[in-house]
Formats: structure tokens, C-alpha cells, sequence
């Protein structure tokens, strides 16, 4: 008992370094958690949570069976999946590209380039887009008046949306998405590549059958934990971006949510519209590695 008394006192800096991430988890993730009850009553300020009468699932029937709800949960598939499509092959890519390059000054410029807009924060990076997508002064619509075309209105055409939201979401994080496909690619073994390059075996031929195989297990735990965040898009960016004329493919459930909670005080609703996609989010995740572990053998469990 002494023994480990002394144990415990000798790595109190470890206890203290685990214990600032795991008050974080306690205050932010957890105890909110008492906030879902709100989902199954009629809430009252006056009342509180726990005195505020039952209404059962009230809240997610009007959810689900309202007509401006079905379009929220479509407009928030199409987003996520045109996310996932784009945003989960191009990081691996870049990662290939980068581990074929030989020259290490020029491999760690393309990194430091393509990491940087990463740390650019969401409002500013809306920001940035809206100055040079300005439909008179915006650099975009100066360089198509000098090529003869005519101005686009970015953000007031419906149809781009979702294109802007994707495609500068993708120059913003494949740097960073793309690092841990490049550790796990410093980590294939450099026997088989050199195996591969005797018997004959073409740069492309080496990436197909030596580099991808070595990281398809990465691949497969980083697809389902974004199969997972699908219908899990951000409030920030959109909500930015959203205008009146683009509101009908830019309203998600995230900004639903912060509208009818926050805006019209309707507390209940949006917290069973936000369970709602959470529970859809964990379904997900749930299914796809089962999936996963048929197919691949490769699972989170």
C-alpha cells in the first residue's frame, strides 16, 4: 500500500496534466447531457428542466413530420455527403503526392502552404470569400469582366452554395487532414517498395499495390468516423454564408436549431431537432463499422 501511495504521489504531474482535459469533458460534454430532457418536455424557464411538464416525443413528431424540417434534414444529406465525397479522398492524395516527392525543401513548402489556411478562422475565412466574390469590387468578377463574361452574384445564386461551402472547405483543410495519411505512409515498409521497384514495378504500380494497401486500414477508420459526421455540419460557416436568397439549400439543422432555440425561444424543439442528429450521427457510425468490419476486417470495435 505504500508502495503505491508513493507511486501516486510521484506522477501527480501526469494526474494533473490528465485531469485539465477530463474537467473539460466533464463540464462541456457531460454535464450538458441533463439539457436532452428538454427534447421530452414542454420546457419552462419558471419551471425548470425537471419541473417542466412531460410531453413525450411531441417535439420529434412535429419535427419529422413537418414540411420545412424534411427539407432542413435533405439540405443537411446533400452538404454532408458532397463534403465526404470531396473533402475524404483529395488529404490522400495530397499525402501521396507529397511522399513521392524526392526534394525535401520543395515537400516541406507544398506542407507549410497547404497547412496554413487551416488556422485562417471560419469568420474570416467568410471574410475573405465575400471581398473577392463581391459581385462590383470582388477580384473573381473583375478577372471574368476582363474576359468578356458577365459578373456572378456568388452568394446570391442558389445553385453555388454548395459548391462555395465544399470546394473552400477543402483548400482549408486538406493540408491538415492530409498529415496523418503522410505518417501513416512513412510507416509502409520501405522492403517492399524496394521489392516492388526490382521486379519492375511503375510508380503508379508501387502506389496501387504497396503505399495504398499499407495505409487502407487509416483509410477505413478515418471513412466511417466522417460517415459518421455526415449530417454533423457546423453552425459557423453556414450560418455566414446563409442569405435570403440562398436560404432554401443553405438552411441545415444546425442553423435550424440556433434559430428556433436560441432566436424564437422554442427550447424544446430544438433540442429534439439536435437530438435528432445526434442520434442520426451515432446510427451512422454504428452501421458503417459494421460494414467496415465485413468487408475490410478493419473496425473502431
Amino acid at each position: 500500500m505504500k508502495h503505491k501511495s508513493k507511486l501516486g504521489k510521484s506522477n501527480w504531474q501526469f494526474w494533473l496534466i490528465i485531469s485539465i482535459p477530463l474537467l473539460y469533458a466533464i463540464v462541456f460534454a457531460y454535464i450538458p447531457m441533463g439539457g436532452i430532457l428538454m427534447a421530452f418536455k414542454d420546457y419552462s424557464i419558471r419551471k425548470g428542466i425537471l419541473g417542466s411538464d412531460w410531453v413525450g416525443l411531441k417535439y420529434f413528431i412535429q419535427f419529422l413530420s413537418s414540411t420545412s424540417s424534411i427539407k432542413v434534414i435533405m439540405n443537411t444529406l446533400i452538404l454532408g455527403v458532397y463534403t465526404l465525397v470531396v473533402n475524404f479522398p483529395f488529404p490522400i492524395i495530397l499525402a501521396i503526392m507529397l511522399n513521392e516527392i524526392k526534394c525535401v525543401r520543395f515537400k516541406k513548402t507544398v506542407q507549410m502552404v497547404t497547412y496554413a489556411p487551416y488556422f485562417i478562422s471560419t469568420v474570416v475565412m467568410v471574410g475573405m470569400m465575400m471581398q473577392m466574390m463581391d459581385l462590383r469590387t470582388g477580384i473573381f468578377n473583375i478577372f471574368l469582366q476582363k474576359f468578356g463574361f458577365k459578373p456572378i452574384n456568388f452568394f446570391g445564386d442558389v445553385s453555388l452554395f454548395r459548391h462555395l461551402y465544399v470546394w473552400s472547405g477543402l483548400w482549408q483543410t486538406i493540408g491538415y487532414s492530409s498529415i496523418i495519411y503522410i505518417a501513416a505512409l512513412s510507416g509502409v515498409s520501405t522492403e517492399l517498395k524496394e521489392a516492388a521497384m526490382m521486379d519492375g514495378a511503375s510508380r503508379m504500380q508501387k502506389i496501387w499495390h504497396v503505399d495504398l494497401p499499407g495505409i487502407l486500414p487509416t483509410i477505413v477508420i478515418m471513412l466511417i468516423f466522417s460517415c459518421g459526421n455526415i449530417v454533423n455540419i457546423g453552425l459557423d460557416k453556414v450560418y455566414l454564408m446563409q442569405n435570403s436568397l440562398n436560404a432554401d439549400v443553405s438552411e441545415v439543422i444546425s442553423t435550424f436549431v440556433y434559430k428556433v432555440g436560441v432566436v424564437n425561444a422554442d427550447f424544446g424543439f430544438s433540442t429534439a431537432s439536435g437530438l435528432f442528429q445526434s442520434i442520426v450521427s451515432f446510427t451512422l457510425l454504428i452501421a458503417v463499422n459494421k460494414l467496415s468490419k465485413i468487408v475490410t476486417e478493419t473496425s473502431l470495435w
